[in-house]
């Protein structure tokens, strides 16, 4: 085997981090399909982070029990107890597994034994395999095609060495798992853009996300997504805890998605991040088909479904349809009524939907959301502006349920009877010519509107209804509007704002400087009929 390499270590900024490695990253593209270059990309982030998080947690049994005094021999007798890596909730990476052994042969070695050549995408599938075999919870997660043709293996060396020099350790409390937490959503949202359409199956914009988070504010409980992507719900709810100063054990996560790929991203993304992945079951699973979680009953529900569906498993006798059978050409409606059968007697929750959901009629869903209205489940509505997603020009919103909405856990003002109409379509700026996003301070706008409204204790002051913007409307006033539930119905025009000008003065100041204009105008036309006059 060739020498072992040394190192640059050198400390590079989020910024320099994510474009290094997305440019080395791109390198593989090649003849790769989309999907299998993106499950090669994450699964060596994750292989990384993996093997990091190991190398952190042996350093420090290694130092803390030559503290106190265990001899080196003693060190090495329990320094590989599975038990001692899990307790902490770091995976076990055997020898051949870790990330120094893999860097150490990016360019693959002769093997005497097997009289050939191990490439280093062999190397790759065969840790993948050792770290599944070595933790059940990531069983049948990682993927094994680093040695498939198509992967080319000289830049996959590369890109092994491009991660092998990356420093991904920071400042004070600045941990790997941070940082590679962060480059892993980086690359989701790559891979995304890049992926255009399709990118919308495993991702959703991190503003919208938490405008979901930030509304919600989930300090404990239990979270459900049933159609969680690549968990993205989950990753801002955990940023959300550790932004309070709370910790991520106090949530527990449950989710289920259809796609075994995105399934699997969603795996490792958790994995990365610290959360437990037990609650995204044992395997992908269609939520229609086979809800994994059927007893679930939680205190949060997050979500962005796949919008106005045709093809999904329709059972007319499924007890989830409490307001009604939804239509077997648009699934809308049958996510929103999953998702309220899995809320707690005091569940929030909040739905990204297309928004056609908010006035349709076809296929008895103007019944259906009548009926819901009627229950008092749906809290708040909020339109968001056009363009923020890349997979899709559909017009997108909100909706909030609530199963309870007097005063107490939720916030200190009863709005039995009430829905809250927010109109953030003119929010947002334009990061390119084809994408919106939202700025902290948009979604604290809409965040703290609704957390004024219901009186939470994180609220700024009291709630007022703003012309344009928001406005409470009354289960009477709903009613009236045929149900439906389009934000500017109710939040009307802004209010035009006062110069300070009286009224007379400045329609005397206006008339002035309009007659004055059609006196120019006469005069500039005299003028050109002159000119005219003398060409004849």
């Amino acid at each position: 085997m060739p020498p072992k390499k040394k190192v640059d270590a050198s400390p590079s900024t989020m910024k320099e981090l994510k474009a290094t490695l997305w440019k080395a990253a791109d390198k593989l593209r090649g003849s790769m399909d989309a999907s299998q270059y993106k499950d090669v990309v994450l699964g060596l982030i994750f292989l990384k982070y993996a093997s990091d998080a190991f190398d952190e947690r042996r350093a420090q049994i290694e130092a803390d029990l030559t503290a106190e005094g265990w001899s080196t021999e003693q060190i090495d007798q329990v320094i590989d107890d599975f038990e001692e890596y899990r307790g902490s909730g770091v995976f076990f990476v055997p020898p051949t597994a870790r990330w120094s052994y893999l860097a150490e042969n990016a360019k693959g070695f002769d093997d005497p034994q097997l009289g050939r050549r191990v490439s280093v995408g062999e190397l790759v599938d065969d840790a993948m395999q050792l770290i599944e075999g070595s933790n059940p919870t990531l069983r049948g997660t990682l993927p094994k095609t680093f040695k498939s043709e198509v992967v080319d293996q000289r830049r996959l060396g590369e890109l092994l060495d491009v991660l092998n020099s990356a420093r991904f350790t920071g400042d004070g409390s600045t941990k790997a798992r941070d940082l590679l937490g962060e480059v892993y959503e980086y690359f989701l949202a790559e891979f995304a853009r890049s992926e255009g359409k399709r990118g919308g199956e495993f991702y959703t914009p991190a503003g919208v996300v938490q405008v979901l988070v930030q509304v919600l504010e989930p300090h404990s409980g239990r979270v459900y997504d049933p159609c969680c992507g690549s968990g993205g719900m989950f990753v801002q709810s955990e940023r959300f805890l550790a932004a309070h100063g709370e910790e991520a054990s106090d949530l527990a996560v449950y989710g289920q998605e259809n796609n075994e790929r995105t399934w699997r991203m969603a795996k490792m993304n958790l994995a990365i991040h610290g959360i437990d992945t037990g609650g995204l079951g044992a395997k992908w699973e269609d939520t229609f088909a086979h809800d994994i979680h059927p007893t679930l009953k939680a205190d949060f529900v997050m979500a962005n479904p796949p919008f106005n569906i045709k093809d999904w498993a329709r059972n007319e006798s499924d007890s989830r349809w409490t307001y009604g059978v939804p239509p077997k050409n648009n699934a809308n409606y049958a996510w929103m009524q999953h998702i309220l059968s899995h809320l707690d007697s005091n569940g929030r929750a909040g739905v990204v939907m297309a928004n056609g959901s908010l006035s349709s009629n076809t296929g008895g869903e103007g019944q259906i959301r009548a009926a819901m209205v009627e229950d008092d489940v749906v809290d708040c509505i909020i339109a968001l502006p056009t363009q923020l997603f890349r997979s899709t020009g559909i017009p997108v919103c909100v909706w909030f349920f609530a199963r309870n909405k007097v005063a107490g856990q939720g916030g200190s003002v009863d709005r039995t009877g009430q829905v809250l109409f927010i109109d953030a379509r003119e929010l947002g700026h334009m990061v390119d010519r084809a994408e919106r996003a939202l700025s902290d301070e948009d979604i604290a706008r809409m965040a703290d509107t609704y957390h004024s409204w219901r009186g939470a204790a994180s609220a700024s002051g009291e709630y007022a209804d703003v012309p344009g913007f928001c406005k409470s409307a009354t289960l009477a006033e709903v009613k009236e509007a045929a149900y439906a539930l389009t934000p500017g119905r109710y939040v009307g025009a802004p209010e035009a704002e006062d110069d300070g000008e009286p009224i007379e003065e400045k329609v005397a100041r206006l008339t002035k400087e309009l007659l004055a204009a059609m006196d120019e105008s006469a005069r500039l036309d005299a003028e050109v009929r002159k000119q005219l006059g003398r060409l004849g």
